[in-house]
């Protein structure tokens, strides 16, 4: 019997070591493949919300008792709409968005303010609204700011909701109005309120099949005779960041002049709509919810402020945001520094950034803008929310 060399034995003894598991996966007849370089990883997203105010408190219109405290509240809200001075708004609104970098954005009350010749037409006959001299427009103005010398963002998806047009008495001069039955109202006022997406432009951003749609759950008033419907919606759309598995961002405003006396509440009615079947919030892919719920259970302010954002929970939806500080709201409708704006008047939250999908989309870190005003203004009557999401494929 020949022995081999004890060197010559433990060298064989090396290279049978270091075959053994190519034989192995040989044998079971494949072997594991590396992961592939364009496989999905956990990707880190950022979202963020933001309610940029209208610009006037609506109540002292939907309250008014006859033709002629009616013009004389539209002639409030417009001047309330000139005093808190969007374009200048705008600015701190686009610093806000500007140090956060989101890659996409979710606004409410984008409005688009018109006005046209006095009538009663559209508020007494249901017709369409028809004033169209642009005072303010909302997008246009934020647009401008966030790309000043480079454009930075876009508008993808743009759902225009409630419109409402009517008389007002704006320059508070008795009887300067074209007849008797409208005696003080010398202009026509339009009202377009819109829920906008934003994607951030060039940083990776990809997004596919924009929607938009109305609940069928709306509130309605009562407004000088007229029977007025408050439109409210959603925009949607599928996005994808550096890669990212894709996932669809709803934007939403849930109704506000809600008086819950039924249950469950209008606001949970849409928050079932988004949830529902075929909804916007449920998708094959992970779904990230922002908006203004106007509804909350940790921080609710009267009974039943809870009603929606139970039934979001209830159908799987969990929360992707800060608790700290809190962001809501001014109790004033005006936001010039001096009118009555502080920080402590925000001590609830109905700004929310939520998914359906909590084991996919994880939470990084959130935190909240706009406490503190800019360029003599706050930036609005809520603060701003965002979030660093990561995202598991």
């Amino acid at each position: 019997m020949i022995h081999a060399h004890p060197r010559l034995r433990l060298a064989a003894l090396a290279l049978l070591g270091a075959a053994l598991p190519a034989l192995v996966l040989l044998v079971a007849g494949h072997a594991t493949a590396k992961p592939s370089a364009s496989a999905p990883k956990p990707t880190e997203v950022k979202v963020m919300t933001r309610n940029v105010y209208l610009g006037a408190d609506l109540t002292p219109a939907i309250q008014a008792k006859g033709v002629g405290a009616f013009t004389e509240a539209t002639g409030q809200i417009l001047r309330e709409v000139t005093a808190n001075d969007f374009p200048v708004r705008a600015k701190g609104l686009a610093k806000e968005i500007l140090a956060k970098e989101p890659d996409l954005v979710g606004l409410q009350e984008v409005a688009e303010w018109r006005t046209g010749p006095p009538s009663l037409e559209t508020l007494l006959s249901g017709t369409p609204p028809k004033a169209t001299t642009v005072r303010y427009d909302y997008l246009a103005e934020l647009l401008g700011q966030l790309n000043k010398g480079k454009k930075r963002y876009r508008a993808v998806v743009v759902n225009p909701e409630f419109d409402f047009e009517a008389p007002a008495d704006e320059n508070g001069v008795p009887g300067d109005g074209p007849n008797n039955l409208i005696p003080n109202a010398e202009i026509n006022g339009r009202l377009t309120m819109r829920d906008v997406i934003l994607a951030k432009v060039g940083a990776g951003v990809k997004v596919s099949d924009p929607r938009k749609g109305h609940f069928k759950s709306l509130y309605s008033e009562e407004i000088s005779g007229a029977k007025v419907i408050v439109t409210r919606g959603w925009a949607s759309v599928d996005a994808s960041v550096n890669g990212s598995t894709p996932f669809r961002f709803v934007d939403t405003h849930l109704e506000s002049f809600d008086p819950q006396t039924v249950v469950p509440s209008i606001r949970a009615q849409q928050a079932a709509e988004l949830v529902a079947p075929g909804g916007p919030a449920t998708s094959n892919l992970p779904v990230i919810l922002v908006g203004d719920l106007n509804s909350d259970t940790k921080t609710a302010v009267q009974p039943g402020d809870g009603q929606a954002y139970e039934t979001l929970v209830k159908a799987g939806m969990r929360e992707r945001s800060t608790y700290k500080p809190l962001g809501c709201c001014l109790e004033t409708s005006l936001l010039p520094v001096g009118d009555g704006g502080a920080a402590s008047q925000f001590n609830h939250k109905v700004d929310h950034i939520m998914t359906r999908d909590p084991k996919q989309v994880k939470l990084v870190n959130s935190s909240v803008t706009g406490r503190s005003p800019q360029n003599g203004f706050w930036d609005s009557d809520h603060a701003g929310l965002f979030s660093t999401l990561r995202i598991y494929p």
